[in-house]
Protein backbone atom coordinates (compact mmCIF):
# COMPACT_ATOMS: atom_id res chain seq x y z
CA UNK A 1 0.00 0.00 0.00
CA UNK A 2 3.03 2.48 0.59
CA UNK A 3 4.50 1.44 -2.12
CA UNK A 4 1.51 2.31 -4.82
CA UNK A 5 1.19 5.46 -2.58
CA UNK A 6 4.84 6.14 -3.31
CA UNK A 7 4.37 5.75 -7.30
CA UNK A 8 1.23 7.87 -7.59
CA UNK A 9 3.63 10.62 -5.65
CA UNK A 10 6.02 9.70 -8.06
CA UNK A 11 4.02 10.47 -11.24
CA UNK A 12 1.85 13.44 -9.96
CA UNK A 13 5.70 15.67 -9.65
CA UNK A 14 6.22 14.37 -12.69
CA UNK A 15 3.34 15.42 -14.00
CA UNK A 16 3.97 19.09 -12.76
CA UNK A 17 7.60 19.24 -13.56
CA UNK A 18 6.36 18.80 -17.12
CA UNK A 19 3.43 21.76 -16.99
CA UNK A 20 6.08 23.85 -15.23
CA UNK A 21 8.51 23.35 -18.16
CA UNK A 22 6.08 24.74 -20.48
CA UNK A 23 4.81 27.48 -18.27
CA UNK A 24 8.31 28.66 -18.08
CA UNK A 25 9.23 28.83 -21.63
CA UNK A 26 6.32 29.34 -23.70
CA UNK A 27 5.01 32.29 -21.35
CA UNK A 28 5.13 35.69 -21.85
CA UNK A 29 8.09 37.88 -20.14
CA UNK A 30 7.03 38.44 -16.61
CA UNK A 31 7.73 42.77 -15.39
CA UNK A 32 9.51 43.24 -12.43
CA UNK A 33 6.87 44.12 -10.37
CA UNK A 34 5.04 41.10 -11.33
CA UNK A 35 8.22 38.63 -9.89
CA UNK A 36 8.27 40.80 -6.94
CA UNK A 37 4.75 39.95 -6.01
CA UNK A 38 5.36 36.56 -6.42
CA UNK A 39 4.84 34.24 -2.97
CA UNK A 40 7.99 32.78 -4.44
CA UNK A 41 10.27 34.17 -5.94
CA UNK A 42 12.73 31.46 -6.18
CA UNK A 43 10.26 29.82 -8.78
CA UNK A 44 11.42 31.79 -11.23
CA UNK A 45 15.07 31.66 -10.88
CA UNK A 46 15.14 27.61 -12.21
CA UNK A 47 17.32 27.46 -15.57
CA UNK A 48 16.37 26.10 -18.84
CA UNK A 49 18.59 23.42 -18.06
CA UNK A 50 17.23 21.72 -15.45
CA UNK A 51 14.27 21.04 -17.28
CA UNK A 52 15.22 18.13 -20.04
CA UNK A 53 13.43 16.47 -22.43
CA UNK A 54 12.05 13.14 -21.07
CA UNK A 55 10.91 10.48 -23.00
CA UNK A 56 6.77 10.27 -22.68
CA UNK A 57 4.86 8.10 -24.33
CA UNK A 58 3.09 8.81 -27.16
CA UNK A 59 -0.14 9.46 -25.50
CA UNK A 60 -3.59 10.05 -26.93
CA UNK A 61 -4.02 13.19 -25.01
CA UNK A 62 -1.06 14.32 -26.64
CA UNK A 63 -2.02 13.65 -30.21
CA UNK A 64 -3.51 15.82 -32.51
CA UNK A 65 -3.95 12.90 -35.71
CA UNK A 66 -7.39 12.55 -34.80
CA UNK A 67 -8.90 15.23 -32.38
CA UNK A 68 -12.47 15.87 -32.27
CA UNK A 69 -13.79 18.45 -33.25
CA UNK A 70 -15.03 21.61 -30.86
CA UNK A 71 -18.71 21.79 -30.81
CA UNK A 72 -18.65 25.35 -30.69
CA UNK A 73 -16.55 25.88 -34.26
CA UNK A 74 -17.21 24.57 -37.47
CA UNK A 75 -15.49 22.13 -39.42
CA UNK A 76 -13.91 25.49 -41.76
CA UNK A 77 -10.88 27.61 -40.37
CA UNK A 78 -10.22 30.91 -41.50
CA UNK A 79 -7.72 32.18 -43.05
CA UNK A 80 -6.95 34.74 -40.01
CA UNK A 81 -7.17 32.00 -37.55
CA UNK A 82 -4.88 29.55 -39.84
CA UNK A 83 -2.26 32.37 -39.82
CA UNK A 84 -2.28 33.35 -36.50
CA UNK A 85 -1.74 29.69 -35.64
CA UNK A 86 1.33 29.44 -37.55
CA UNK A 87 2.90 32.38 -36.17
CA UNK A 88 2.40 30.79 -32.68
CA UNK A 89 3.21 27.08 -33.42
CA UNK A 90 6.53 29.43 -35.10
CA UNK A 91 7.49 30.86 -31.67
CA UNK A 92 6.67 27.53 -29.89
CA UNK A 93 9.11 25.50 -32.24
CA UNK A 94 11.80 28.08 -32.03
CA UNK A 95 11.61 29.91 -28.87
CA UNK A 96 10.31 27.42 -26.57
CA UNK A 97 11.36 24.07 -28.16
CA UNK A 98 14.89 25.56 -29.97
CA UNK A 99 14.31 24.59 -33.36
CA UNK A 100 16.21 26.19 -36.03
CA UNK A 101 14.53 29.03 -37.40
CA UNK A 102 14.43 27.18 -41.33
CA UNK A 103 12.77 24.01 -39.55
CA UNK A 104 9.88 26.19 -37.17
CA UNK A 105 9.12 28.33 -40.02
CA UNK A 106 8.61 25.10 -42.68
CA UNK A 107 6.94 23.07 -40.21
CA UNK A 108 4.79 26.07 -39.28
CA UNK A 109 3.59 26.83 -42.78
CA UNK A 110 3.43 23.64 -44.16
CA UNK A 111 1.04 21.47 -41.67
CA UNK A 112 -1.96 23.08 -42.35
CA UNK A 113 -3.91 19.62 -41.29
CA UNK A 114 -2.36 19.55 -37.85
CA UNK A 115 -2.75 23.39 -37.47
CA UNK A 116 -6.70 22.55 -38.39
CA UNK A 117 -6.89 20.45 -35.56
CA UNK A 118 -5.11 22.39 -33.03
CA UNK A 119 -7.42 25.57 -33.50
CA UNK A 120 -10.39 23.10 -33.23
CA UNK A 121 -9.13 22.45 -29.41
CA UNK A 122 -9.95 26.44 -28.64
CA UNK A 123 -13.32 27.38 -27.71
CA UNK A 124 -13.68 30.21 -30.31
CA UNK A 125 -11.49 31.44 -32.86
CA UNK A 126 -11.70 34.98 -31.57
CA UNK A 127 -8.10 35.46 -30.14
CA UNK A 128 -6.33 32.40 -31.17
CA UNK A 129 -3.08 33.60 -30.44
CA UNK A 130 -3.41 33.96 -27.29
CA UNK A 131 -6.06 31.01 -26.77
CA UNK A 132 -2.92 29.07 -28.42
CA UNK A 133 -0.34 29.95 -26.48
CA UNK A 134 -1.98 29.21 -23.56
CA UNK A 135 -3.41 25.72 -24.65
CA UNK A 136 0.26 25.75 -25.63
CA UNK A 137 1.96 25.99 -22.22
CA UNK A 138 -0.32 22.79 -20.67
CA UNK A 139 -0.40 21.06 -23.49
CA UNK A 140 2.81 19.56 -24.86
CA UNK A 141 2.65 18.67 -28.50
CA UNK A 142 4.07 15.66 -30.25
CA UNK A 143 6.43 17.11 -32.47
CA UNK A 144 7.00 14.29 -35.02
CA UNK A 145 3.19 15.25 -36.13
CA UNK A 146 3.22 18.55 -38.12
CA UNK A 147 7.18 17.78 -39.06
CA UNK A 148 6.00 14.97 -41.00
CA UNK A 149 3.32 16.45 -42.50
CA UNK A 150 5.36 19.31 -43.19
CA UNK A 151 7.74 16.99 -45.40
CA UNK A 152 4.59 15.69 -47.91
CA UNK A 153 3.91 12.95 -45.62
CA UNK A 154 -0.55 12.23 -45.85
CA UNK A 155 -2.13 12.65 -42.50
CA UNK A 156 -3.84 9.58 -42.80
CA UNK A 157 -0.05 7.57 -43.07
CA UNK A 158 1.42 9.52 -40.31
CA UNK A 159 0.54 6.73 -37.32
CA UNK A 160 2.56 4.54 -39.05
CA UNK A 161 5.78 6.52 -38.98
CA UNK A 162 5.18 8.06 -35.21
CA UNK A 163 7.92 6.59 -32.97
CA UNK A 164 7.20 5.61 -29.63
CA UNK A 165 7.56 6.54 -26.32
CA UNK A 166 9.30 10.15 -28.10
CA UNK A 167 7.12 13.34 -28.23
CA UNK A 168 9.94 15.66 -29.29
CA UNK A 169 12.15 16.29 -31.99
CA UNK A 170 15.32 17.23 -30.42
CA UNK A 171 14.90 13.43 -28.49
CA UNK A 172 16.03 11.71 -32.01
CA UNK A 173 19.46 13.15 -32.56
CA UNK A 174 20.32 10.87 -35.48
CA UNK A 175 17.04 11.36 -37.20
CA UNK A 176 17.35 15.29 -37.50
CA UNK A 177 20.92 15.28 -38.16
CA UNK A 178 20.80 13.00 -41.72
CA UNK A 179 17.45 15.79 -41.99
CA UNK A 180 19.75 18.31 -42.00
CA UNK A 181 22.72 16.44 -44.20
CA UNK A 182 19.72 16.41 -46.66
CA UNK A 183 18.30 19.82 -46.80
CA UNK A 184 21.88 21.03 -46.89
CA UNK A 185 22.65 18.89 -49.66
CA UNK A 186 19.84 20.37 -51.39
CA UNK A 187 16.94 18.05 -51.33
CA UNK A 188 13.62 19.80 -51.14
CA UNK A 189 12.04 18.98 -47.54
CA UNK A 190 8.52 18.23 -49.34
CA UNK A 191 10.47 15.35 -50.92
CA UNK A 192 11.28 13.65 -47.81
CA UNK A 193 8.36 12.56 -46.81
CA UNK A 194 8.55 9.98 -49.69
CA UNK A 195 12.47 9.24 -48.73
CA UNK A 196 11.53 8.27 -45.49
CA UNK A 197 8.58 6.60 -46.13
CA UNK A 198 10.62 4.16 -48.87
CA UNK A 199 13.96 4.56 -46.81
CA UNK A 200 13.56 5.06 -42.57
CA UNK A 201 16.87 3.52 -41.94
CA UNK A 202 18.75 6.55 -43.86
CA UNK A 203 17.51 8.79 -41.27
CA UNK A 204 19.15 6.42 -38.59
CA UNK A 205 22.70 6.45 -39.95
CA UNK A 206 24.99 7.54 -37.77
CA UNK A 207 26.80 10.98 -37.70
CA UNK A 208 28.94 11.44 -41.24
CA UNK A 209 27.52 8.01 -43.19
CA UNK A 210 24.61 9.73 -45.33
CA UNK A 211 27.27 12.23 -46.26
CA UNK A 212 29.60 10.00 -47.67
CA UNK A 213 26.99 8.33 -49.66
CA UNK A 214 26.13 11.24 -51.25
CA UNK A 215 29.41 12.38 -52.20
CA UNK A 216 30.10 8.73 -53.89
CA UNK A 217 27.30 9.32 -56.36
CA UNK A 218 29.06 12.21 -56.98
CA UNK A 219 32.54 10.44 -57.63
CA UNK A 220 30.60 8.50 -60.68
CA UNK A 221 30.31 11.47 -62.35
CA UNK A 222 27.29 12.51 -61.63
CA UNK A 223 26.45 16.12 -60.82
CA UNK A 224 25.53 17.39 -57.60
CA UNK A 225 21.28 18.32 -59.37
CA UNK A 226 21.66 14.86 -60.55
CA UNK A 227 22.38 13.53 -57.28
CA UNK A 228 19.65 15.41 -55.74
CA UNK A 229 17.08 14.29 -58.14
CA UNK A 230 17.64 10.52 -57.89
CA UNK A 231 18.45 10.17 -54.21
CA UNK A 232 14.76 11.85 -53.83
CA UNK A 233 13.24 9.57 -56.37
CA UNK A 234 14.70 6.31 -55.65
CA UNK A 235 15.92 6.86 -51.97
CA UNK A 236 16.49 2.90 -51.82
CA UNK A 237 20.20 4.08 -53.61
CA UNK A 238 21.04 5.32 -49.81
CA UNK A 239 20.66 1.82 -48.78
CA UNK A 240 23.66 -0.60 -48.15
CA UNK A 241 26.51 0.13 -50.76
CA UNK A 242 26.25 1.40 -54.25
CA UNK A 243 23.98 -0.19 -56.31
CA UNK A 244 26.01 -2.42 -59.10
CA UNK A 245 22.94 -2.44 -61.08
CA UNK A 246 22.60 1.22 -61.08
CA UNK A 247 26.40 2.14 -62.03
CA UNK A 248 25.73 -0.61 -64.95
CA UNK A 249 23.01 1.26 -66.21
CA UNK A 250 25.34 4.27 -66.82
CA UNK A 251 28.12 2.12 -67.99
CA UNK A 252 25.62 1.41 -70.44
CA UNK A 253 24.58 4.71 -71.31
CA UNK A 254 28.44 6.59 -71.32
CA UNK A 255 28.58 3.41 -73.87
CA UNK A 256 25.69 4.80 -76.48
CA UNK A 257 27.57 8.02 -76.02
CA UNK A 258 25.15 9.51 -73.36
CA UNK A 259 26.31 11.62 -70.40
CA UNK A 260 25.94 10.29 -66.81
CA UNK A 261 23.62 13.28 -65.84
CA UNK A 262 20.98 12.94 -68.83
CA UNK A 263 19.08 10.16 -67.07
CA UNK A 264 18.43 13.15 -63.92
CA UNK A 265 16.93 15.20 -66.20
CA UNK A 266 13.84 12.32 -66.69
CA UNK A 267 13.50 10.30 -63.95
CA UNK A 268 10.30 10.94 -61.66
CA UNK A 269 9.35 10.53 -58.29
CA UNK A 270 6.02 9.08 -59.30
CA UNK A 271 7.46 6.15 -60.72
CA UNK A 272 9.84 3.67 -59.53
CA UNK A 273 13.00 2.25 -61.44
CA UNK A 274 14.33 -1.45 -61.92
CA UNK A 275 17.71 -1.13 -62.73
CA UNK A 276 18.32 -4.24 -63.81
CA UNK A 277 15.68 -4.07 -66.00
CA UNK A 278 16.96 -0.78 -67.67
CA UNK A 279 20.15 -2.93 -68.43
CA UNK A 280 17.85 -5.72 -69.80
CA UNK A 281 16.03 -3.49 -71.63
CA UNK A 282 19.43 -2.17 -73.64
CA UNK A 283 20.60 -5.24 -74.42
CA UNK A 284 17.61 -6.68 -75.97
CA UNK A 285 17.34 -3.67 -78.43
CA UNK A 286 21.26 -4.47 -79.23
CA UNK A 287 19.89 -8.10 -80.02
CA UNK A 288 17.23 -7.16 -82.01
CA UNK A 289 19.82 -5.22 -84.62
CA UNK A 290 19.30 -1.84 -83.10
CA UNK A 291 22.81 -0.03 -83.49
CA UNK A 292 24.77 2.09 -80.63
CA UNK A 293 23.63 5.02 -82.40
CA UNK A 294 20.07 3.85 -83.10
CA UNK A 295 19.80 3.55 -79.17
CA UNK A 296 21.36 6.45 -78.93
CA UNK A 297 19.06 8.61 -80.89
CA UNK A 298 16.23 6.72 -79.61
CA UNK A 299 16.93 7.29 -75.90
CA UNK A 300 17.58 11.17 -76.29
CA UNK A 301 14.40 11.68 -78.22
CA UNK A 302 12.15 9.23 -76.39
CA UNK A 303 13.81 8.93 -72.45
CA UNK A 304 10.13 7.80 -71.43
CA UNK A 305 10.62 4.87 -73.49
CA UNK A 306 13.27 3.73 -71.51
CA UNK A 307 12.72 5.28 -68.01
CA UNK A 308 9.31 4.78 -67.93
CA UNK A 309 7.99 1.30 -66.58
CA UNK A 310 12.09 0.90 -66.90
CA UNK A 311 11.40 -0.38 -70.39
CA UNK A 312 8.48 -2.31 -70.47
CA UNK A 313 7.01 -1.03 -73.70
CA UNK A 314 10.05 -2.34 -75.33
CA UNK A 315 8.59 -5.88 -74.24
CA UNK A 316 5.20 -5.70 -74.14
CA UNK A 317 5.26 -5.12 -77.44
CA UNK A 318 7.42 -7.39 -78.80
CA UNK A 319 5.55 -9.79 -76.66
CA UNK A 320 1.86 -8.81 -78.58
CA UNK A 321 3.83 -9.34 -81.76
CA UNK A 322 4.85 -13.15 -80.59
CA UNK A 323 1.12 -13.59 -79.72
CA UNK A 324 -0.18 -12.91 -82.66
CA UNK A 325 1.79 -15.37 -84.67
CA UNK A 326 5.20 -14.11 -85.46
CA UNK A 327 8.30 -16.11 -85.67
CA UNK A 328 10.67 -14.45 -82.73
CA UNK A 329 13.41 -13.82 -86.45
CA UNK A 330 10.30 -11.88 -87.77
CA UNK A 331 9.58 -9.90 -84.64
CA UNK A 332 13.48 -9.22 -84.82
CA UNK A 333 13.13 -8.13 -88.02
CA UNK A 334 10.36 -5.55 -87.80
CA UNK A 335 12.16 -4.16 -84.93
CA UNK A 336 15.36 -3.59 -86.77
CA UNK A 337 14.03 -2.60 -89.89
CA UNK A 338 11.22 -0.03 -88.33
CA UNK A 339 13.00 1.51 -86.05
CA UNK A 340 10.99 4.40 -85.41
CA UNK A 341 8.35 2.17 -84.16
CA UNK A 342 9.46 2.67 -80.12
CA UNK A 343 9.33 6.45 -80.72
CA UNK A 344 6.70 8.75 -79.36
CA UNK A 345 3.09 7.37 -79.01
CA UNK A 346 3.93 4.94 -81.86
CA UNK A 347 3.81 1.84 -79.15
CA UNK A 348 0.66 3.18 -77.97
CA UNK A 349 -1.20 3.36 -81.07
CA UNK A 350 0.33 0.22 -82.41
CA UNK A 351 -0.95 -1.90 -79.25
CA UNK A 352 -4.60 0.15 -79.47
CA UNK A 353 -4.95 -0.64 -83.28
CA UNK A 354 -4.54 -4.67 -82.18
CA UNK A 355 -7.03 -4.67 -79.54
CA UNK A 356 -9.28 -2.45 -82.26
CA UNK A 357 -8.75 -5.52 -84.71
CA UNK A 358 -9.73 -8.06 -82.37
CA UNK A 359 -12.58 -6.56 -81.00
CA UNK A 360 -14.36 -6.61 -84.78
CA UNK A 361 -13.18 -10.04 -84.72
CA UNK A 362 -10.25 -9.84 -87.32
CA UNK A 363 -8.61 -12.96 -86.96
CA UNK A 364 -5.31 -13.11 -85.89
CA UNK A 365 -3.60 -14.05 -88.99
CA UNK A 366 -5.23 -11.47 -91.07
CA UNK A 367 -4.24 -9.01 -88.31
CA UNK A 368 -0.45 -10.17 -88.08
CA UNK A 369 -0.56 -10.02 -92.29
CA UNK A 370 -1.64 -5.73 -91.56
CA UNK A 371 0.12 -5.48 -88.70
CA UNK A 372 3.37 -7.06 -90.34
CA UNK A 373 3.33 -4.43 -93.75
CA UNK A 374 1.32 -1.42 -92.15
CA UNK A 375 3.49 -1.16 -88.98
CA UNK A 376 4.59 2.30 -89.80
CA UNK A 377 0.99 3.31 -90.29
CA UNK A 378 -0.46 1.91 -87.62
CA UNK A 379 1.75 3.83 -85.20
CA UNK A 380 1.76 7.03 -87.21
CA UNK A 381 -2.28 7.16 -86.22
CA UNK A 382 -4.50 7.35 -83.57
CA UNK A 383 -8.14 5.10 -83.97
CA UNK A 384 -10.72 5.81 -82.80
CA UNK A 385 -13.06 3.16 -80.62
CA UNK A 386 -14.91 0.67 -82.79
CA UNK A 387 -18.35 1.37 -81.33
CA UNK A 388 -17.95 5.05 -82.76
CA UNK A 389 -16.74 3.79 -86.09
CA UNK A 390 -19.52 1.16 -86.46
CA UNK A 391 -22.12 4.07 -85.35
CA UNK A 392 -20.75 6.44 -87.83
CA UNK A 393 -20.78 3.69 -90.82
CA UNK A 394 -24.26 2.33 -89.78
CA UNK A 395 -23.05 -1.44 -89.62
CA UNK A 396 -22.14 -3.33 -86.99
CA UNK A 397 -19.01 -5.49 -86.25
CA UNK A 398 -18.85 -8.38 -88.53
CA UNK A 399 -19.46 -5.56 -91.48
CA UNK A 400 -16.88 -3.19 -90.42
CA UNK A 401 -14.29 -6.81 -89.80
CA UNK A 402 -15.44 -7.70 -93.75
CA UNK A 403 -15.12 -4.32 -95.20
CA UNK A 404 -11.24 -4.33 -93.70
CA UNK A 405 -10.47 -7.94 -94.23
CA UNK A 406 -11.27 -7.61 -97.95
CA UNK A 407 -9.45 -3.52 -98.11
CA UNK A 408 -7.10 -3.16 -95.01
CA UNK A 409 -5.79 0.19 -96.41
CA UNK A 410 -9.92 1.17 -95.27
CA UNK A 411 -9.02 0.89 -92.05
CA UNK A 412 -7.00 3.99 -91.32
CA UNK A 413 -9.44 6.29 -93.46
CA UNK A 414 -12.60 4.99 -92.07
CA UNK A 415 -11.26 4.77 -88.22
CA UNK A 416 -8.43 7.15 -88.01
CA UNK A 417 -8.81 10.23 -85.79
CA UNK A 418 -7.57 12.55 -88.07
CA UNK A 419 -8.99 12.00 -91.41
CA UNK A 420 -5.45 12.32 -93.45
CA UNK A 421 -5.13 13.17 -97.20
CA UNK A 422 -3.40 11.20 -99.18
CA UNK A 423 -0.13 12.61 -99.40
CA UNK A 424 -0.03 13.18 -94.96
CA UNK A 425 -0.68 9.26 -95.24
CA UNK A 426 2.09 9.07 -97.14
CA UNK A 427 4.46 10.53 -95.04
CA UNK A 428 2.96 8.71 -92.24
CA UNK A 429 4.36 5.53 -94.08
CA UNK A 430 7.79 7.65 -94.17
CA UNK A 431 7.49 9.43 -90.47
CA UNK A 432 11.02 9.86 -91.14
CA UNK A 433 10.53 13.76 -91.19
CA UNK A 434 8.08 14.40 -88.25
CA UNK A 435 10.11 12.43 -86.02
CA UNK A 436 13.14 15.18 -87.38
CA UNK A 437 10.61 18.03 -86.11
CA UNK A 438 9.66 15.73 -83.10
CA UNK A 439 13.84 15.20 -81.90
CA UNK A 440 14.27 18.95 -82.66
CA UNK A 441 11.74 19.82 -80.14
CA UNK A 442 12.84 17.65 -77.39
CA UNK A 443 16.08 18.76 -77.59
CA UNK A 444 14.55 21.80 -76.88
CA UNK A 445 13.74 20.30 -73.47
CA UNK A 446 9.91 19.65 -74.41
CA UNK A 447 8.20 16.96 -72.52
CA UNK A 448 7.58 13.56 -74.67
CA UNK A 449 4.17 12.78 -75.04
CA UNK A 450 3.65 15.88 -73.25
CA UNK A 451 0.29 18.40 -74.85
CA UNK A 452 2.98 21.11 -74.65
CA UNK A 453 5.15 19.13 -77.22
CA UNK A 454 2.32 18.94 -79.30
CA UNK A 455 1.09 22.64 -78.99
CA UNK A 456 5.30 23.17 -79.89
CA UNK A 457 4.23 21.09 -83.16
CA UNK A 458 1.70 23.46 -84.22
CA UNK A 459 3.73 26.75 -83.40
CA UNK A 460 6.97 25.63 -84.52
CA UNK A 461 6.43 25.50 -89.00
CA UNK A 462 9.09 23.63 -91.22
CA UNK A 463 10.78 20.08 -91.12
CA UNK A 464 13.19 19.53 -88.38
CA UNK A 465 16.17 20.01 -90.57
CA UNK A 466 15.39 23.59 -91.46
CA UNK A 467 14.62 24.13 -87.88
CA UNK A 468 18.07 23.08 -86.74
CA UNK A 469 19.30 25.14 -89.57
CA UNK A 470 17.71 28.22 -88.40
CA UNK A 471 18.94 27.53 -84.60
CA UNK A 472 22.57 26.93 -85.41
CA UNK A 473 22.11 30.16 -87.47
CA UNK A 474 21.42 32.23 -83.99
CA UNK A 475 24.51 29.71 -82.47
CA UNK A 476 26.42 30.95 -85.43
CA UNK A 477 26.22 34.23 -84.58
CA UNK A 478 27.80 34.45 -81.78
CA UNK A 479 24.45 33.30 -78.94
CA UNK A 480 25.03 30.82 -76.25
CA UNK A 481 23.17 27.66 -77.30
CA UNK A 482 21.17 27.80 -73.69
CA UNK A 483 20.38 31.64 -74.47
CA UNK A 484 19.06 30.46 -77.70
CA UNK A 485 17.29 27.77 -75.95
CA UNK A 486 15.43 30.28 -73.98
CA UNK A 487 14.69 32.24 -76.77
CA UNK A 488 12.76 30.16 -79.27
CA UNK A 489 10.27 28.39 -76.44
CA UNK A 490 9.37 32.20 -75.33
CA UNK A 491 9.31 33.09 -79.21
CA UNK A 492 8.58 30.27 -81.29
CA UNK A 493 7.68 32.52 -84.41
CA UNK A 494 11.51 33.28 -84.48
CA UNK A 495 12.22 29.95 -86.82
CA UNK A 496 9.44 29.70 -88.82
CA UNK A 497 11.40 32.64 -90.51
CA UNK A 498 14.38 31.34 -93.13
CA UNK A 499 17.49 31.19 -91.94
CA UNK A 500 18.75 34.34 -94.61
CA UNK A 501 15.59 36.40 -93.09
CA UNK A 502 17.12 35.62 -89.27
CA UNK A 503 20.70 36.93 -90.64
CA UNK A 504 19.81 39.83 -92.46
CA UNK A 505 17.84 40.94 -89.17
CA UNK A 506 21.33 39.94 -87.46
CA UNK A 507 23.31 42.14 -89.22
CA UNK A 508 20.91 45.17 -89.63
CA UNK A 509 20.99 44.85 -85.44
CA UNK A 510 24.56 45.11 -85.21
CA UNK A 511 25.84 46.95 -88.29
CA UNK A 512 22.60 49.63 -88.92
CA UNK A 513 21.15 50.16 -85.43
CA UNK A 514 24.49 49.52 -83.28
CA UNK A 515 22.89 47.46 -80.69
CA UNK A 516 25.34 44.23 -79.41
CA UNK A 517 23.76 40.72 -80.07
CA UNK A 518 22.96 39.76 -76.61
CA UNK A 519 19.68 42.27 -76.83
CA UNK A 520 17.89 39.65 -78.84
CA UNK A 521 18.06 37.79 -75.60
CA UNK A 522 16.43 40.49 -73.78
CA UNK A 523 14.02 41.11 -76.55
CA UNK A 524 13.62 38.34 -79.22
CA UNK A 525 10.99 39.32 -80.59
CA UNK A 526 12.73 41.77 -82.81
CA UNK A 527 13.75 38.72 -84.57
CA UNK A 528 9.40 38.61 -85.99
CA UNK A 529 8.82 42.13 -86.69
CA UNK A 530 9.19 42.74 -90.62
CA UNK A 531 12.31 44.72 -92.14
CA UNK A 532 10.05 47.36 -92.91
CA UNK A 533 9.41 48.33 -89.44
CA UNK A 534 12.77 48.05 -88.33
CA UNK A 535 14.02 50.41 -90.66
CA UNK A 536 11.20 53.15 -90.85
CA UNK A 537 11.05 53.45 -86.72
CA UNK A 538 15.07 53.41 -86.20
CA UNK A 539 15.12 56.10 -89.05
CA UNK A 540 13.17 58.07 -87.28
CA UNK A 541 14.74 57.51 -83.48
CA UNK A 542 18.17 57.92 -84.86
CA UNK A 543 16.88 61.17 -86.56
CA UNK A 544 14.96 62.41 -83.32
CA UNK A 545 18.24 61.60 -81.27
CA UNK A 546 20.58 63.40 -83.02
CA UNK A 547 18.07 66.22 -83.18
CA UNK A 548 18.71 66.19 -78.59
CA UNK A 549 14.55 64.93 -78.68
CA UNK A 550 14.84 61.47 -77.62
CA UNK A 551 17.46 59.90 -74.91
CA UNK A 552 19.84 57.75 -76.39
CA UNK A 553 20.50 53.98 -76.19
CA UNK A 554 16.54 53.26 -75.50
CA UNK A 555 15.87 49.61 -75.93
CA UNK A 556 14.54 47.96 -78.55
CA UNK A 557 11.22 46.66 -77.29
CA UNK A 558 10.74 50.85 -76.93
CA UNK A 559 11.02 51.59 -80.27
CA UNK A 560 9.57 48.76 -81.57
CA UNK A 561 6.68 47.08 -79.52
CA UNK A 562 4.50 50.00 -78.82
CA UNK A 563 2.06 51.07 -81.27
CA UNK A 564 1.70 53.30 -84.23
CA UNK A 565 -0.27 55.50 -82.61
CA UNK A 566 1.83 55.45 -79.39
CA UNK A 567 4.78 55.39 -81.52
CA UNK A 568 3.74 58.69 -83.17
CA UNK A 569 2.55 60.66 -80.01
CA UNK A 570 6.31 59.84 -78.46
CA UNK A 571 9.04 59.69 -81.42
CA UNK A 572 7.30 62.14 -83.85
CA UNK A 573 4.91 64.70 -82.99
CA UNK A 574 7.80 65.79 -79.92
CA UNK A 575 8.98 67.90 -82.62
CA UNK A 576 8.16 70.39 -85.15
CA UNK A 577 9.67 68.30 -88.18
CA UNK A 578 8.63 65.23 -86.92
CA UNK A 579 5.35 64.57 -88.98
CA UNK A 580 7.08 65.87 -92.27
CA UNK A 581 10.40 63.30 -91.26
CA UNK A 582 7.84 60.52 -90.66
CA UNK A 583 6.78 60.53 -94.02
CA UNK A 584 9.61 60.42 -95.60
CA UNK A 585 11.44 57.75 -93.36
CA UNK A 586 7.91 55.46 -94.25
CA UNK A 587 8.50 56.23 -97.85
CA UNK A 588 11.99 55.26 -98.32
CA UNK A 589 11.38 52.21 -96.31
CA UNK A 590 8.78 51.33 -98.77
CA UNK A 591 11.28 51.83 -101.42
CA UNK A 592 13.91 49.76 -100.07
CA UNK A 593 11.26 46.28 -99.42
CA UNK A 594 9.16 46.99 -102.44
Amino acid sequence: MLILRYHKRVLKFSKMITQLNHLLFFAPVLSEKTITQAHNPSFFSFKSRLFCNYGFDNHPRASLIESPQSPTTSGRVSRYARTEAQKVLFDYLHCTRSLGFADAEHISKNSPHFLQNLIMKLDSEKDVARSLRKYLRYNPINEFEPFFESLGLPPSELPLFLPRHLMFLSDDHLMLENFHVLCNYGIPRSKMGKMYKEAREVFAYDYGLLASKLRAYEDLGLGMGTVIKLVSCCPSLLIGQIKMEFIKVLEKLSKLGIEEDWIGGYISHKSTYNWNRLVDTVDFLAKVGYTEIQMHDLFKSNPSLLLEDSGKKVYVLFGRLVKLGLKMNEAYSIYKQNPVILSGKYVKNILRAVDFLFDIGLGTEDIAGIVSHQILLLGSCTLKGPKTVCKELKVGKEGLCLIIRDDPSKLFALASKSKLKSSEQASCQNPAKQMEKTTFLLKLGYVENSDELAKASKQFRGRGDQLQERFDCLVNAGLDCHVVTNIVRHAPMVLNQSKDVIQEKIDCLRNCLGYPLHTIAAFPVYLCYKMERINTRFSMYRWLRDKGAAKPNLSLSTVLACSDARFVKYFVDVHPEGPSMWESCKKHGLHNHS
